[in-house]
């Protein structure tokens, strides 16, 4: 009995080791797991039970990603995370794990989950595994959240997904055009042309601030130019400028893209600066010197 014990211990842990400690019915009945074993153990506390059919292995402590996939479980096959959870999980949405969310294929009703039922299926390219766990593409994502979050907080989570994820405005616009009755598909485009003035960092905020109390006219912020989405640009002086905060501009495929930009902004004909935290927020006078010799119009122009 003891050996018959440590084997069914051994299948339990293999399952739980490569699914953040969550384990089904049906798993652990495939592992050849008998009813009458998963009952002694649901009353041991070796299995700690979740949602029906579904078990934590008691050894292991909760976390996000074991009560995500307990969630997806329990909603049936073809279930994913969706919603804030979705982004919080794809690392687009800060602060605190908010309670899952899911997408099922079939009417459910889950203690502690908000499920909504894709009546029409689920479509093979919305979905995707991230941390072992199934969940919205960062698209599909980003027009779940466009009806739930304002102008500004939808652009930090556009601009999170294309750091994180590379999204790009031709991915959500292929989960638009398999939802065109989105709600709110109207902002999130404009966000994505750039055609929403919005801000996405204190850095920028503290920019535009400077540029204020310096009397300089402001520019246009994080609109396409060229396909690509450039910080600031002034179209009429041919000026552009990108803001180099260290979060988003420390890794190798930023600082590509930084280069390329660089090199995108000449080829348009535009000048181009870049600046930093310290150029912002520490001691502005040289940016701002800089920025009012190409911005404001020179004498000739104005004899012209």
């Amino acid at each position: 009995m003891r050996a018959q014990n440590r084997t069914a211990e051994r299948k339990i842990a293999r399952i739980a080791n490569s699914a953040h400690g969550v384990v089904t019915r049906d798993g652990l009945f495939d592992a050849g797991i008998t009813r009458a074993e998963i009952e002694t153990r649901v009353g041991s506390g070796a299995l700690i039970r979740e949602h029906l059919g579904v078990y934590r292995v008691g050894h292991r402590a909760p976390n996000r990603e074991a009560r995500y996939l307990a969630a997806v479980l329990a909603c049936g096959p073809g279930a994913v995370l969706s919603g804030l959870s979705a982004g919080h999980l794809l690392g687009i949405v800060a602060g605190e794990a908010p309670a899952p969310e899911v997408i099922a294929l079939t009417e459910r009703c889950v203690s502690g989950v908000v499920t909504r039922r894709a009546r029409a299926g689920l479509d093979p390219n919305d979905a995707m595994v991230h941390r072992g766990i199934p969940v919205t593409t960062p698209a599909r994502t980003l027009v779940d959240l466009a009806r739930l979050l304002d102008a500004e907080q939808l652009a930090r989570v556009c601009h999170e997904a294309g750091i994180r994820h590379r999204t790009s405005p031709e991915h959500v616009e292929a989960v638009l055009a398999r939802r065109p009755n989105s709600p709110g598909a109207r902002t999130l485009r404009r966000i994505l042309r750039g055609d929403e003035r919005v801000t996405l960092s204190v850095l920028e905020r503290r920019f535009l601030e400077r540029l204020r109390d310096a009397d300089l006219p402001l520019p246009q912020m994080n609109r396409l130019v060229g396909g690509r989405r450039v910080d600031c640009r002034w179209a009429e002086r041919r000026l552009t400028v990108e803001l180099d905060g260290y979060r988003y501009h420390a890794s190798r495929h930023a600082w590509e893209q930084d280069r390329r930009r660089e090199r995108e902004a000449y080829a348009r004909g535009d000048e181009f600066r870049r600046y930093t935290y310290s150029d912002v927020v520490e001691d502005p006078r040289r940016m701002l010197a800089e920025l009012r010799a190409l911005l404001e119009p020179s004498p000739r122009s104005v004899l012209d």
